[in-house]
């Protein structure tokens, strides 16, 4: 398995033989409005060129329909009958997109091999749930590939320690910029939380991303791996790659149960 994260939570995973596209965001560096007047957003640039980005890809994988999740240049660049995944909420908004294959998985879906598990997520805590929405997290799954949880846009939260137990994920995918909204509070993790998980699945790599890319996220980089090391957790525990960077996993798992 392959995770080579682009820009904020929009990556290219190599999983089971086949390429996946998850949360395409391809806007430019400063095509949509600030959220708090620091910068406007994505803040920075994608190590590579659209085109790059999409080439290849066999199915992309959509967690909810906030804009740095999938955005308009990457509804407009993608092939209108690839196998587009999501949450069932957003299928008629993704096939108004002009997608022909739009596949909502309730609950679990089998794909070339892969068994693609959606699991619940939170973006946030008390009144900002009403105006963030439903969001997803999905599990891999595949003979000869370890389990790989994507938690997407949520705070930790019972569900997420919950999914973690079920699934015992070799790979968890955070989403780690402690981004806040109009209550102040994160609607996704924050550097303890993440530090919270990693103390839980202590036998899983956990991959942070989701950070120094839109200017409402409140932990960069440096905050999150200066928070983790003060608390124990190992760089080999807690990845947290660069734009462009590719992270390569091996491991054999039995497909996740249902």
């Amino acid at each position: 398995m392959e995770i080579h994260l682009l820009r904020n939570a929009t990556m290219r995973l190599r999983y089971a033989q086949h390429t996946l596209l998850a949360d395409p965001d391809l806007a430019p560096r400063h095509a949509r409005d600030s959220f708090t007047g620091r910068s406007r957003n994505p803040m920075v640039d994608l190590p590579l060129a659209k085109e790059a980005i999409v080439e290849g890809i066999e199915a992309v994988l959509v967690s909810h329909l906030h804009a740095d999740h999938f955005d308009a240049e990457a509804q407009q660049l993608l092939p209108k009958d690839i196998p587009v995944f999501c949450q069932p909420t957003d299928a008629e908004r993704i096939q108004g997109y002009g997608f022909r294959n739009v596949i909502p998985v309730d609950h679990v879906v089998e794909w070339q091999g892969v068994r693609i598990t959606r699991v619940a997520g939170q973006h946030g805590f008390g009144a900002d749930l009403a105006s963030m929405g439903q969001v997803s997290g999905f599990v891999l799954a595949a003979a000869h590939e370890p389990t790989l949880y994507w938690v997407g846009d949520s705070v930790w939260y019972p569900d997420v320690a919950a999914t973690i137990e079920q699934f015992q994920p070799s790979v968890i995918v955070t989403h780690s910029s402690g981004a806040i909204w109009e209550a102040g509070t994160p609607i996704v993790m924050d550097a303890q939380q993440t530090i919270t998980l990693c103390q839980t699945a202590t036998a899983s790599t956990v991959v942070a991303i989701h950070l120094d890319s839109l200017d409402h996220g409140q932990v960069s980089r440096a905050d999150l791996r200066m928070a983790a090391s003060a608390a124990g957790i190992s760089a080999a525990q807690l990845r947290i790659p660069n734009d462009g960077d590719v992270l390569s996993f091996e491991g054999s798992s039995a497909v996740a149960s249902q």
